[in-house]
């Protein structure tokens, strides 16, 4: 582990090869069986309800349902999740063809909506919790096992995967600092 500013990072994030491969893994991301959703701050609450209306144009009506009867988020502040279906599909999912894709996103790119996702769906496979300070962790899924062939092949590291996420969440002097890692090791 290491610590860049005031946030701990685990070794697996610097040193892991990562590259998402949608084609392969069919968006598994979002449709892990778990009991459990994506992981949401408190402040993202209000967001992911605000996020509902535009998102609504891609979702089935399985989903609309579950939203309407159950909400689409469950749990008390500082444990919110997105809501699932069937212990799987999280209530945001709609396809394409056979993707697992999420509709806050997808409204997101079009202009629908100011927010882009939970940060930890946009973080995936990164997590971020609190040991007594924020700490960065690659979380390993069988699922994203083509993800991992595919950064090997294109030599990407986590960090590269998710920059936006990262930025989003720490600031670019941040990234740029957790990159300096990376690049060293590909050096």
């Amino acid at each position: 582990m290491f610590l860049i500013d005031n946030i701990l990072v685990d070794e697996s994030i610097v040193s892991t090869l990562f590259l998402c491969e949608l084609n392969k893994c069919k968006g598994a991301c979002c449709t892990i069986k778990g009991g459990q959703g994506a992981p949401m701050l408190d402040e993202e609450v209000e967001l992911v309800k605000q996020a509902i209306k535009p998102a609504s144009k891609y979702l089935t009506e399985r989903s609309k349902a579950e939203i309407a009867k159950h909400g689409s988020y469950e749990g008390t502040p500082g444990e919110y999740t997105t809501r699932c279906i069937e212990d799987a599909d999280c209530v945001f999912v709609f396809y394409e063809g056979d993707v697992a894709k999420c509709a806050i996103e997808k409204a997101y790119f079009e202009g629908r909506s100011e927010f882009r996702k939970p940060l930890s769906c946009h973080l995936f496979p990164v997590r971020l919790t609190d040991f007594n300070g924020a700490y960065l962790y690659y979380d390993k899924f069988d699922e994203c096992a083509p993800a991992l062939e595919y950064g090997a092949r294109q030599n990407v590291h986590i960090p590269e995967t998710v920059k936006d996420a990262l930025i989003r969440a720490f600031g670019e002097e941040w990234y740029a600092k957790l990159d300096t890692l990376v690049q060293d090791r590909k050096s």
